[in-house]
């Protein structure tokens, strides 16, 4: 939801436009999560939305900025919303439409207390766990979640998931559908089904911070714009719900961010942790993290957020790769192992062991791996450990592998540079 399409926001002084982007951009999803609360529809919720907006670019240059720019949008979205509502063509909507205008005309404003941070955290919160469901599929949970609770457009969506823009369309519009029929509460749920439901809400928020922290698709090593929407929903959920597991996830995010000036060449290349300028960490975001999984840990025995955030943590505290406590990581990574035995843990617990016990024992845990065929960091972390043992001809073969499965130019230059660099190796060790 913004400005965009409408010529009239061109003729708005500096600071109305930037008292209606704040009240709209500064934190997405908190009016939207209002007005769905209010309404019970996602998309009478949004088209009144926008219909209030169009309204602020015509009176607020004339009438002055409001006191309360975000009470004064949901008051003129609910009643445009009475109006459209008054206007339905359809009979099955006409009987909804009753039902929701007999509610709106008796509701009194004041108690929806627009203007409390209160409020609207806890109704943002409300928002996420409609989003994310159990009823709806994974894929859809996160892009419903990044566009009413992050704000992002439609376009972004289809770019982050590959998609034609007309193919998200449709499935937002299916997920809001399923909503509807379903009947899913707007609702935080009950204590007995919280810890369930928490867990899709951290997955859901995870998934998007992956998708920031390695984007797949583009040129950037890392999303700015997508890392810290993830970062602001699990802030979110951790101040209203101090979980363990929330507050793990939020600590992972936090140190994971902090290294992300270093992890880019001037160039736009990736630059691997072994090779990053330390001094680039942001050292507050690693305070702040530290804090977070301290609080965490604080509740009792940890779980799997909770135990990347402590390896993340360790890797911080490193003031190189060679004095990193990689015992500590291997111990972390064999408890990640019993709690989440997926194949990417098994990979890293591999890279570890590897640091520990040698590229020998690290390579032959890297060889047991199943589920991982397509995956190229599979093929380019065996290259890498046959590189250290001096085995290049086999190195350049998986690094060839490796570049099988890789799209990006980025990832391409890199695994390339090394293929090169294993084949110079291997044609001078042939001829000597």
């Amino acid at each position: 939801m913004g400005l965009h399409g409408d010529r009239r926001a061109t003729t708005l002084g500096d600071s109305t436009r930037a008292a209606l982007e704040r009240a709209l951009a500064e934190e997405p999803g908190r009016i939207l999560s209002v007005l769905i609360r209010i309404f019970g529809d996602f998309d009478l919720a949004e088209d009144a939305l926008q219909d209030a907006v169009t309204t602020a670019l015509e009176r607020w240059p004339v009438d002055g900025v409001p006191g309360n720019p975000n009470a004064w949008l949901v008051t003129t979205a609910r009643r445009r919303a009475i109006d459209l509502l008054r206007r339905s063509s359809t009979w099955q909507r006409k009987k909804e439409a009753c039902r929701i205008l007999q509610e709106l005309e008796e509701m009194d404003l004041a108690d929806t207390e627009v203007g409390s941070e209160t409020s609207f955290g806890d109704e943002r919160l409300r928002l996420i766990f409609t989003c994310c469901h159990p009823a709806l599929s994974l894929d859809i949970r996160v892009a419903l979640t990044l566009r009413t609770v992050g704000g992002l457009t439609t376009a972004e969506l289809a770019r982050a998931f590959l998609v034609p823009e007309a193919t998200m369309k449709q499935r937002l519009v299916r997920a809001k559908r399923r909503i509807r029929e379903a009947a899913i509460p707007y609702s935080v749920p009950s204590d007995d089904l919280l810890s369930q439901r928490l867990g899709g809400v951290l997955a859901v928020l995870y998934l998007i911070f992956n998708e920031a922290y390695t984007p797949t698709s583009g040129d950037a090593i890392v999303r700015s714009d997508l890392s810290a929407e993830a970062i602001r929903l699990a802030r979110l959920l951790a101040a209203q719900m101090p979980e363990a597991e929330a507050l793990g996830l939020l600590a992972l995010m936090l140190l994971h961010d902090a290294r992300r000036e270093a992890r880019t060449a001037s160039d736009g290349s990736p630059v691997l942790l072994e090779d990053q300028d330390r001094s680039l960490w942001n050292q507050d975001r690693i305070g702040e993290g530290r804090a977070e999984l301290r609080a965490a840990a604080a509740q009792g025995r940890p779980g799997p957020y909770q135990l990347q955030a402590a390896i993340a943590l360790v890797h911080s505290n490193a003031p190189s790769v060679a004095d990193t406590d990689w015992i500590s990581i291997t111990e972390l990574y064999n408890l990640l192992m019993v709690l989440t035995p997926t194949p990417v843990i098994a990979l890293n617990r591999a890279v570890a062991h590897g640091m520990v016990h040698g590229a020998e024992v690290g390579l032959e845990l890297v060889e047991r791996i199943e589920g991982l065929e397509s995956y190229h960091l599979l093929h380019a972390t065996r290259a890498d450990l046959l590189r250290r043992l001096g085995r290049y001809e086999e190195a350049a073969a998986a690094y060839r592998h490796a570049l099988g499965y890789v799209s990006k130019p980025t990832d391409r230059d890199y695994l390339q540079r090394r293929l090169d660099e294993c084949a110079g190796h291997a044609e001078h060790g042939s001829s000597t």
